[in-house]
């Protein structure tokens, strides 16, 4: 769900990167959902021109995906298809985070890498040509070593082939829907329903196969042609699958030269991901249960099919111990600590057991992070009498009257409902009343609904991200017109312009804990 102030995040953030022009066209797609080019035209009023070049600028970028809708007519009178365009919000709050990429990629490979990443991150999506042609403009260097920074991150899975142009997307017919509901209904579907949004970019994915392949054209064969079935963790039928591929080509360009490549945001968010779960972890045990825990996420990562996996894949304390040892911090650890840290990683239950199987719990850690930002929230808002309320009512999961509340967290009975009242005014608590008699005062009743609760913490967070980020540039604006006064003033800008660049890092760690975790 993208909140208000969400949109209006997204949309300062392309204003910033495009302009105007590009950013209302963006905005309507946030808005409106998905349309097609001429409903665009008249809901913006620019002309069919000006929102052409916005689109291609926006999608060039990975901020919207072109698709095809195929529907089938009522009557059995044919399929219509129509060419719509969906803003992809999530990749768009992504922009303010290539600098953690960057910085990321810099930790783990060379800074040939940096550089061939800092290349598509700012221009969206390029060819293995283009990248090649900007590298060398840069600093002379020659193919081999460019081709193996890209390989680096190829196997890193920082980058990707990039989606389809225009996938069909085709609705369910009316007996599916009713399938699906009648097996919603009976419980054998527990999953929540897929976005529109979700269903494109699936749609629009290439397959595992190809989504990583490349083939390198280096080493001459017997007859003096170049060997093309090199590749970086290439298959005997991903192979095939690439000459297939090759052999569409025209006018003699290979694959390789074609294919447009983009940086892979998923496997970026993973990492984070990962990151936010090991710092949770850091924040309650020892470095032991720290290194066995990071260890877990290495000896796993390779299995995680989607970013917001509730669960890994469970892995033996024999694999486990393995990936601790190679590490050098690791290496003092013997197996019985390793035992013994899966047993305290297990309560708070981070880690779960079955079978002599240990499996990260992702939720659990996820979800105690969310409710601990929340508690932080209301204890610096609030003040100490309302965190306490707030949290006898998160953890008691159900409704408790107002003396109840008064008694559990040892608060006066007259200032009670006004902090009560405080907290449901601002959307913190729900609030029933329960009439028992007809003269009778109903009783209030207070709970926590952490599902609309999660919703409206990341309404506001995006909303200090929004001020936050106009109020940068505001600063910006000042230091250009103060470029010429006294030193000391403009030191004091700079400082002050750090501050709040800094609280924008720390307030975008929190929204990817509510928003992509």
């Amino acid at each position: 769900m993208v909140t208000q102030y969400g949109i209006k995040y997204a949309v300062n953030l392309i204003t910033a990167h495009f302009g105007d022009l590009v950013a209302k066209v963006c905005e309507c797609l946030l808005r409106r959902g998905p349309l097609t080019l001429q409903a665009i035209v008249r809901s913006t009023e620019l002309t069919s021109s000006q929102v052409k070049n916005s689109l291609l600028v926006l999608i060039q970028h990975n901020c919207v995906q072109a698709f095809i809708l195929d529907q089938t007519g009522e009557h059995g009178d044919g399929a219509k298809q129509s060419t719509q365009y969906i803003a992809l919000f999530d990749n768009i709050i992504q922009r303010w985070r290539f600098p953690k990429f960057l910085t990321m990629v810099s930790k783990k490979l060379d800074k040939q890498c940096v550089e061939l990443l800092e290349g598509l991150l700012q221009h969206g999506r390029l060819t293995l040509k283009q990248m090649f042609d900007r590298a060398k403009s840069g600093q002379n260097e020659g193919d081999d070593v460019v081709q193996e920074a890209f390989v680096k991150l190829l196997n890193a899975h920082f980058i990707e082939r990039c989606p389809a142009s225009e996938p069909v997307l085709t609705n369910p017919t009316k007996e599916e829907e009713a399938a699906r509901k009648r097996a919603a209904k009976s419980g054998k579907i527990l999953e929540v329903q897929e976005t529109l949004e979700q269903r494109v970019v699936e749609a629009a994915m290439p397959t595992e196969a190809l989504r990583f392949l490349f083939a390198t054209e280096t080493e001459p064969t017997a007859d003096g042609g170049k060997d093309k079935s090199n590749s970086s963790s290439v298959t005997p039928g991903e192979k095939r699958k690439h000459d297939a591929i090759e052999s569409k080509a025209e006018s003699g360009a290979t694959d390789e030269q074609v294919v447009l490549w983009r940086a892979n945001i998923d496997e970026f968010i993973r990492h984070l991901r990962h990151k936010a779960c090991i710092e949770n972890v850091r924040a309650r045990f020892d470095d032991g249960a720290v290194i066995v825990f990071g260890a877990m996420l290495e000896a796993t990562r390779s299995a995680e099919k989607k970013v917001k996996t509730e669960n890994s894949v469970p892995v033996s304390l024999s694999s486990i111990y393995e990936e601790v040892i190679k590490s050098e911090e690791g290496r003092n650890i013997t197996f019985d600590r390793v035992r013994a840290s899966l047993v305290q990683l297990s309560c708070p239950p981070f880690v779960k057991a079955a079978n002599e199987s240990y499996s990260v719990d992702f939720k659990k850690i996820i979800e105690l992070a969310q409710h601990e930002e929340v508690e932080s929230i209301v204890l610096k808002r609030y003040g100490r009498d309302a965190y306490r309320m707030f949290r006898l009512l998160s953890n008691s999961g159900h409704l408790l009257e107002t003396d109840k509340v008064a008694d559990a967290t040892f608060v006066e009975k007259k200032e009670t409902p006004i902090i009560l009242y405080k907290l449901w005014k601002d959307d913190y608590l729900q609030l029933e009343k329960l009439q028992i008699g007809v003269k009778q005062t109903p009783f209030q009743l207070w709970k926590v609904n952490k599902s609309t609760l999660k919703v409206h913490v990341l309404d506001e967070m995006f909303h200090a991200a929004f001020n936050l980020s106009q109020r940068v540039a505001f600063e910006l604006e000042q230091e250009k017109e103060l470029s010429n006064v006294l030193q000391d003033k403009r030191v004091n800008r700079l400082r002050k312009r750090f501050l709040l660049e800094s609280s924008q890092m720390k307030l975008d760690d929190a929204i990817m804990l509510f928003h992509d975790f």
